[in-house]
């Protein structure tokens, strides 16, 4: 008899009494096995005795129970007993059929009613639907499904009562998804306009638009060249410092160094006149272990006082290392708790209910489970849920202040604080110009009465209505200039504005200069507009209210909501136009501040320049949109990198090798980078190998500085071009090689100096560039220079004059003197081509599946067999491969530890690609890069003086060097 009869003779058998019993195969020569034997005839009863002989011989194979009907015709005694006890017969009976009972009449182990159906009738429906059943199993299957929604209820959370589109799309309900939704990532106020027209990624712990869903690259590149670009800078963290001025410089100029550039002392930069930028160091450390760049406004001097506050911008990668070094240089280790404040204020919620007219039991304690939950006029008296305004992933309890007993400087942590705009264009003075208008003053009635407002008591100061007028005559002016670069870089504005939703149009207009005809110009217009433009905004219009907290608080809390700003429309006759008073709440304090353009180099000058826009927390979109209506174009992140790139300048933090953020950012590309690699299949993958290409994904700039320190060390005298075999041979010798950190060139005197060295041009190397009195390059100044920088890496703009696109981590490379040949043809293929390259890894992988293979059809072998296979395999390989593990292979990528970087081609390298595209400003292949400063000058020496500065360069994914020429702009 087969397992599965066996099972389902015991499920049958499982309820009957035990005064039925079966024979066993063994004791007993029936076939059926159906005839039982009761307890009153024992073993021993004539169905025992009489059994038939025949039946046994014939069919002896045959024992236990069988199920159905028997092919030789039956397998039954047909003998009966000849006597039977009553008694104890009856009592057997009454066993099986009280057995019988509780079999039908218990229920399955599902617990539901259905089971007392025949299969025929059952339904699916029925579980959702009773009235499907008959009506005397109703009532059972109701109180049923009763009990399991009460026992559901209790070990699960009940699920939620709105699931139509229609209750998801409720304001008060998208409120709150909205705000779970920001507990892990902060999001800017403009991100629901961005979610609906941009990719999003999470990055740095903002949810921030990266690019759009439509095709706009050469759009967004005109509106920066011609028009307009906007951007959301929201998401740059700003840190407040407030102290006695000789305090706080002392304390900051352990962080920077003169020989950078300007630092945090610059006179133009405390006077508050300027914005200004520096890179930040860690405590006495410069050169070595910077933090990143930041950028720095002072608030203008008090008359009389000596107290200054001080804005200082970070990347939110940067924002932890130099929060924690400004607390240790500015002595402020003492936190200030946060005070608690209530979830909703009585200004934000509107009128609560009394507390007798609030009913006793809500809604939904009353409610079934499983019903919807149906509005009514009872859920109006209760307090709708907040915005989130700023970081809602920060805990209230969390401290934003740090004092200083010792030198009273305090700081706060104003991120997402100050809603921060980027216009990138020469026409953003003419957006702003149209989009604001300065405000107007208030009337006398409301001059007479006290306020909660903050404009209000405002124009009650005569001095400040003073300053407020000329600030809107500086802002007037700027209707006048052409292009935004013409004005002073980092000059500062502030003002106050009236509420730009007041003077929204109807449709989307492209605001344009308004330059007047030459007749049409005043003299002293003319005047006014040569003075901004050569000393920039006078020092006391720099003042903004924008700098107290109170004031901010102030205009945060009292906006005016969209619905009473429409209500307020409605109202005036002519639709579309303004509105004939301004109300009191809608004026907002801004800082505007002039970004400067490309300073660097000598070409396109000032491309790139712009204006950024600091408003109040809660303003966002109230600016923003009518911004858009002002005919600009939106960028993400991928256009500031693009901005940066024609700018010439890093872009953080990709660009900052020697920082911590950008070291964090290149393991989390060369991870992403490397997955992206692994999706594809080995024989749609580049083979790295072959193309001489160590590190396809990241850039070993320590060990580039490392060798090429080795090769300096070495070489005291000038000698002629290395060859591969020597240059493969010197790590191997007996100096040891210097264990110092890279850091990058930022000595603005020594770049002067490799600048003129490499005889700068343009970008398409037509004609050289003016350049200063600088001494000759020789042996002993370029070791004079390598004494200081021997392990720097130098930032380098590289221009390739023929055809040729540059690619992300492109190989920087020394050209030979047949290469250089090749320039004075002006051949269009470029440069010369590498060899393919030997992948000794293949035959490792090709074993290691090979011997994965045998390993799993070996699993059934003997236990010698078994271990015949590693040691074969390990006998092939040599001591330097078997030291490696197999398992980290991959194909196409060459394994740590990478060999010699420097010599590992048939060309020196000197660097690596980190931004690299088709210039649309210059017309040609333009790429950004590191090159060792010890490689560099060991090339230029080589190199003849009308070649000086020609490299080659070559794609992770090619074997053709393009010629290209180096450019260091300071």
């Amino acid at each position: 008899m087969s397992a599965a009869k066996v099972k389902m003779r015991e499920k049958k058998m499982r309820n009957q009494p035990a005064s039925v019993q079966y024979p066993s195969s063994q004791g007993s020569g029936q076939e059926g096995g159906d005839t039982p034997s009761t307890g009153a005839t024992g073993g021993d009863g004539p169905s025992d005795i009489h059994r038939s002989t025949d039946r046994q011989k014939k069919h002896h194979h045959r024992s236990g129970w069988v199920r159905g009907h028997q092919r030789d015709g039956g397998s039954y005694d047909k003998e009966m007993p000849k006597y039977i006890t009553g008694g104890a017969f009856a009592k057997a009976r009454a066993a099986e059929v009280s057995a019988m009972l509780k079999a039908v009449t218990k229920t399955t182990g599902s617990s539901h009613v259905f089971g007392a159906l025949p299969k025929h009738m059952r339904r699916r429906a029925m579980s959702h639907n009773t009235k499907r059943l008959p009506r005397r199993l109703r009532d059972v299957a109701n109180r049923l499904r009763e009990k399991s929604l009460q026992a559901g209820s209790k070990k699960k959370k009940e699920q939620a009562k709105c699931k139509s589109r229609k209750a998801r799309r409720r304001h008060g309900n998208l409120l709150l998804e909205f705000n779970r939704r920001q507990r892990k990532n902060v999001w800017l106020e403009t991100h629901i306009w961005h979610a609906k027209r941009f990719h999003m990624v999470k990055k740095w712990g903002y949810c921030l638009g990266d690019r759009p869903t439509y095709k706009c690259y050469r759009p967004s590149y005109r509106a920066m060249s011609t028009h307009c670009l906007l951007q959301d800078l929201s998401y740059y963290c700003c840190i407040e410092l407030q102290g006695e001025e000789d305090k706080l410089l002392a304390s900051l100029s352990q962080l920077t160094s003169k020989e950078a550039g300007p630092t945090f002392a610059a006179v133009l930069c405390t006077s508050g006149k300027r914005q200004g930028s520096v890179v930040v160091y860690r405590a006495g450390l410069y050169p070595s272990q910077p933090l990143g760049p930041v950028t720095f406004l002072w608030r203008p001097r008090t008359q009389g006082s000596t107290h200054r506050q001080l804005w200082i911008w970070a990347h939110p990668t940067n924002k932890q290392d130099l929060l924690a070094e400004l607390q240790s240089v500015c002595q402020c280790t003492e936190a200030i708790v946060p005070p608690l404040v209530p979830a909703a204020t009585t200004a934000e919620t509107g009128p609560t209910p009394e507390p007798e007219t609030r009913p006793e039991k809500t809604p939904e304690a009353t409610r079934l489970p499983g019903t919807k939950r149906k509005r009514n006029c009872k859920d109006a008296g209760e307090p709708p849920a907040k915005k989130i305004l700023g970081d809602g992933t920060r805990s209230p309890t969390c401290p934003v202040t740090w004092r200083s007993n010792s030198t009273g400087i305090v700081i706060n942590d104003l991120t997402m604080e100050i809603v921060r705009y980027r216009l990138i264009g020469p026409q953003s003075h003419s957006v702003l110009a149209e989009t604001f208008e300065a405000a107007t003053d208030c009337d006398e009635r409301n001059k007479s009465q006290t306020s909660s407002l903050w404009w209000p008591e405002h124009c009650k100061d005569e001095s400040k209505m003073n300053l407020h007028r000329q600030q809107a005559d500086v802002f007037h002016i700027l209707k006048d200039i052409y292009s935004t670069g013409e004005l002073p870089a980092g000059t500062v504005l502030g003002l106050a504005v009236d509420d730009p939703r007041l003077t929204l149009p109807t449709k989307k207009v492209k605001a344009l200069p308004s330059v007047k005809q030459t007749q049409e110009v005043d003299e002293a217009e003319e005047e006014k507009r040569r003075e901004l433009m050569l000393r920039g905004v006078p020092e006391h219009c720099c003042q903004s209210s924008l700098w107290d907290q109170s004031v901010r608080d102030n205009v945060t809390n009292n906006k005016m909501s969209e619905q009473e700003l429409n209500r307020m429309k409605s109202e005036v006759l002519v639709p579309g136009s303004r509105l004939s008073s301004t109300p009191p709440q809608g004026r907002v304090p801004v800082l505007l501040v002039h970004q400067p353009g490309k300073q660097v180099g000598h070409e396109m000058s000032s491309w790139g320049a712009g204006w950024d826009l600091l408003l109040p927390k809660g303003w966002g979109m109230a600016f923003w949109v009518p911004l858009v209506y002002r005919g600009v174009r939106i960028g993400g992140l991928n256009m500031s990198l693009k901005h940066s790139q024609n700018k010439g300048i890093p872009h953080f933090p990709h660009d900052y090798p020697d920082c911590p953020a950008g070291v964090c950012f290149e393991e989390e590309q060369e991870a992403e980078l490397l997955n992206k690699f692994k999706r594809r299949p080995p024989a749609k993958r580049t083979n790295y190998i072959k193309h001489g290409c160590l590190a396809p994904f990241r850039c070993p700039w320590q060990q580039l500085a490392e060798e090429w320190e080795l090769i300096a060390m070495q070489t005291t005298t000038r000698t002629d071009t290395l060859t591969e075999e020597e240059t493969t041979s010197r790590p191997d010798d007996g100096v040891a090689k210097p264990q110092s950190r890279f850091t990058v060139l930022r000595n603005r005197k020594s770049l002067r100096l490799l600048s003129d060295w490499c005889r700068p041009t343009t970008s398409k190397g037509q004609r050289r560039c003016r350049v200063g009195q600088a001494p000759p390059l020789d042996s002993s100044a370029a070791r004079q220079f390598l004494a200081e920088h021997g392990t720097s890496v130098v930032w380098v703009r590289l221009s390739l004059p023929s055809k040729g696109k540059p690619e992300l981590h492109a190989a920087v490379c020394v050209p030979v003197a047949e290469d250089l040949r090749l320039l004075n043809k002006k051949l269009d293929g470029g440069g010369p081509q590498e060899p393919l390259h030997k992948n000794h890894f293949k035959s490792r992988i090709k074993r290691k599946k090979k011997g994965a293979k045998k390993a799993a059809t070996s699993s059934d072998k003997t236990d010698g067999k078994e271990s015949d296979l590693p040691n074969l395999t390990t006998s092939t390989e040599n001591p330097k491969s078997s030291s490696e593990s197999s398992a980290d292979l991959i194909f196409g990528l060459w394994p740590d530890p990478l060999p010699s970087v420097t010599s590992h081609c048939s060309r020196v390298t000197l660097g690596w690609v980190t931004q690299g595209d088709f210039s649309l400003s210059a017309g040609c292949g333009e790429a950004l890069g590191f090159v060792s400063v010890a490689g560099l000058l060991n090339t230029l020496l080589d190199q003849p003086a009308e070649h000086r500065g020609v490299v080659l360069l070559r794609n992770p994914a090619s074997l053709q060097y393009r010629l290209a020429k180096i450019n260091i702009e300071v």
